[in-house]
């Protein structure tokens, strides 16, 4: 069996190679860090006697996830496991932000998730098996003012997620989304947050890797990392959205 996971150099995809591997399952490792995956492969395969195969490309640019499907087709792999975990965030103003980020944000964390699942999907619906596990975020259930182009993201990946989820049952193909909170991640510095904060009481990226790969393991369609962040989750769906609005706003200011 083979896994292809996305955004697999750091964080929560690199957490979630370590989860595959220690199933035996073979890997793919796509993302724009070369060096980390070869490293991180390297380790994968003396570990947990898998085979790895790294795919340097960055899912922003133009037909990026045309030419990864190629490539994987290529090298005749057949992918049981399709883990869309690539993406970014910014913060900010959006008046006073970055066009051209913002652009790349939509293309990976939205565009190349929606190319990779309609065509790995389309191979597992043929085949009557296969699963596609989408990265959203907490994000998802409420709008973020400060950040408002990535949670705007998140809440395209949940719906989208759950709506093909549906779609995809009767073929047999499970898709799922993991929606982890704040972890500790390259995320906050590239998002403009400054380093990690050594103290934080943030989950790590493994503790989040592995409770999402559990859930796949138990077929559940949509899951939320944290009791607290569950909670969170809840309230924002029954509050004024005024309320929430304003809530989110002080929080990220």
């Amino acid at each position: 069996m083979i896994a292809l996971i996305t955004g697999a150099s750091a964080g929560i995809g690199k957490e979630l190679a370590i989860e595959f591997a220690k199933d035996k399952i073979n890997l793919v490792l796509v993302a724009r860090r070369e060096e980390k995956m070869l490293n991180h492969a390297l380790f994968l395969e003396t570990t947990y006697g898998i085979k790895v195969t790294v795919i340097p490309m960055d899912l922003a640019s133009s037909n990026s996830t045309e030419r990864l499907y190629d490539e994987i087709r290529k090298q005749e792999f057949k992918i049981d496991f399709l883990i869309n975990n690539a993406g970014f965030g910014d913060h900010g103003e959006f008046v006073d932000s970055d066009l051209a980020k913002q652009e790349d944000m939509i293309n990976l964390n939205i565009l190349s998730l929606t190319k990779l699942t309609r065509l790995f999907g389309a191979d597992m619906k043929l085949r009557n098996q296969g699963t596609i596990l989408n990265v959203a975020s907490d994000a998802a259930f409420r709008p973020g003012p400060m950040m408002s182009v990535y949670f705007a993201t998140k809440h395209y990946v949940l719906a989208f997620s759950e709506a093909i989820a549906e779609e995809l049952r009767p073929y047999g193909v499970y898709v799922c989304t993991l929606c982890p909170g704040s972890t500790q991640s390259e995320f906050g510095e590239i998002a403009g947050f400054g380093k990690l904060d050594p103290n934080s009481s943030s989950p790590t990226s493994a503790e989040v890797a592995a409770f999402g790969f559990r859930q796949m393991k138990k077929k559940k369609v949509v899951f939320i990392h944290g009791r607290k962040v569950r909670l969170r989750a809840f309230l924002t769906r029954v509050m004024p959205k005024g309320t929430v609005r304003r809530w989110v706003y002080r929080q990220m200011t």
